[in-house]
Formats: C-alpha cells, sequence, structure tokens
C-alpha cells in the first residue's frame, strides 16, 4: 500500500524553523518525538500571533487532548524547514490540526501528523467554546475534504 501524498498546496499556512542540533540522535537525523515538537511550535506562534492567544495570563488555554506522526523521509541538523498547518476539523470547544514538516523548496513532506487541541478555562480546566478571536484565525485554514 502506498503513503498518501503530503504537498505543500495542501497546506494554508507555513511556520519557518530551523532545526537545532541537539534535534538530532545518534542516527544522525532528527528524533521521531522533536517532530510533535515542531508541530506544537508552528501551532502556537500561529495562535499568538494570529489568534491572539494569550498563553500567559489569557483565561483560555488548549490542551492537547490526541496527536499522531508519519514519518516518509528524514531530516537533520542544520535543514531549515517549514512546517504546513490546515485546520482539519473546528469544533466547538476543540480543533484538530493537521501537519507536514516540509524542508525549504520541497514540494513532497517528510512527515505529516495531527494533533487536536480542547480549549479550556485556565481555572477550571474544563472546556469552553473557542473565543472568537481564535475561532476567526483558525477558520481560513479550513480544508474541505472531497470523498
Amino acid at each position: 500500500m502506498s503513503q498518501p501524498q503530503h504537498l505543500r498546496s495542501d497546506y494554508r499556512h507555513f511556520q519557518p524553523i530551523t532545526t537545532r542540533w541537539h534535534d538530532n540522535d545518534v542516527y544522525g537525523h532528527v528524533n521521531n518525538v522533536t517532530y510533535y515538537s515542531y508541530f506544537d511550535s508552528a501551532v502556537n506562534a500561529y495562535l499568538i500571533e494570529v489568534g491572539g492567544l494569550d498563553i500567559h495570563e489569557g483565561a483560555v488555554v488548549g490542551f492537547v487532548v490526541s496527536s499522531s506522526c508519519d514519518y516518509f523521509a528524514s531530516i537533520a541538523f542544520p535543514e531549515r524547514i517549514e512546517v504546513g498547518l490546515r485546520v482539519g476539523k473546528l469544533g466547538n470547544s476543540s480543533v484538530q490540526y493537521e501537519l507536514a514538516v516540509f524542508k525549504a523548496a520541497e514540494e513532497q513532506a517528510c512527515a505529516a501528523g495531527r494533533f487536536v487541541h480542547v480549549f479550556v478555562d485556565r481555572q477550571s480546566n474544563r472546556p469552553v467554546p473557542i473565543p472568537a478571536l481564535l475561532r476567526a484565525a483558525l477558520e481560513p485554514l479550513q480544508v474541505v475534504e472531497v470523498e
């Protein structure tokens, strides 16, 4: 069975990231767990810069409740990469992000993953509706899958 294609054109926003020396493992490539850090950094940079998320004082925070990643090609320090971001599902209090890691200027992803944020009240840790500013930032990233 062949892997699905994850092309640059499938994603709505790109976050540049520079790999770091300590990202490499003993096999000479970026360790698999590091991709989750790239995903988290790309999403949170977008939420802070575009959606106005206040990670220090805001009443609402996003908790990751699910994540996964598939790997297609390795990357290594000192490569420059971009994390493509789109929204696969936007619910009342949750959002499913779909992400892909691309080497600079390459069309095919090296890895693709997803994770789900549930937005909660900072004090009670109970789910709350996604705030209007965040929802407005997430809506343009939505993709509609054709079945």
